[in-house]
């Protein structure tokens, strides 16, 4: 691997990372979710999405 491939591969960590995050948080709030709709986070898809995006960033930048 040559110097000029790093900044693709970390894009595209960044990119994977954001796309599986993003499934796991819409994955979460389907199969676990919340019934009642009093749980902060699970209970809005939006919001347990972009957890898991922010998560699965943080994670691929590691």
């Amino acid at each position: 691997m040559t110097a000029r491939d790093m900044p693709m591969n970390a894009a595209l960590k960044a990119v994977l990372g954001v796309i599986l995050g993003g499934a796991a948080g819409f994955g979460w709030y389907r199969l676990v979710g919340c019934p009642t709709g009093t749980c902060p986070l699970s209970s809005n898809p939006y919001v347990s999405t972009i957890i898991g995006i922010v998560i699965g960033l943080t994670w691929s930048l590691n």
